[in-house]
């Protein structure tokens, strides 16, 4: 689908000025993204393999669940909106623990510039994986992973190709925030 996303200037603040999201990552306009981590109380967290049908990144493990904010919509309303749309768990905005905001600027050579601003959240899952449903258009599989194992997985991913690499500082402060937030 080809939302409508708020133009940001290059530190983030808005331009009062949207675009369709393929005009944006064409013209590499920065925007917001929101991503959700979530963990369980007995020390896992939730890992989403990007779908096969994605034109970035195609079966690689990532983050619980991620989108565009909409034009209008506040990362919150983001993050839960998404969340029910990819994994159809719904969450109320309590629930969420927000951990920063990460500038991430990357081009493709197929065409893509991707320069977002995630705004980062955790929040705890309290639901067995068997009562979420994932969006097929948006997620291959789930798994939890304990956090032993998702600190081996990212440490061996430059040879794996389990998870984008060049992503690797983000995963770190993001488990290191989760193994904070949950001991």
């Amino acid at each position: 689908m080809d939302e409508l996303i708020d133009i940001l200037t290059k530190d983030g603040h808005p331009t009062g000025k949207t675009a369709l999201k393929s005009e944006i990552h064409r013209k590499g306009y920065f925007h917001n993204t929101a991503h959700l981590w979530l963990y369980t109380n007995n020390k896992k967290i939730l890992l989403a393999q990007r779908s096969l049908k994605k034109t970035i990144f195609p079966g690689l493990w990532d983050v619980s669940v991620a989108g565009h904010v909409d034009a209008g919509e506040t990362v919150e309303q983001a993050i839960i909106r998404e969340c029910q749309e990819e994994i159809g768990l719904t969450l109320n905005p309590s629930e969420l623990t927000k951990i920063g905001v990460f500038p991430c600027f990357q081009k493709y050579d197929f065409g893509i510039e991707d320069n977002e601003f995630h705004h980062t959240f955790i929040a705890e899952l309290k639901v067995p994986l068997t009562q979420l449903n994932p969006d097929a258009n948006e997620v291959e599989d789930l798994q939890l992973v304990t956090f032993d194992d998702f600190i081996n997985l990212l440490n061996n991913s430059q040879n794996t190709n389990y998870f984008v690499d060049s992503n690797r500082s983000y995963y770190e402060t993001v488990m290191q925030n989760i193994m904070q937030l949950s001991s």
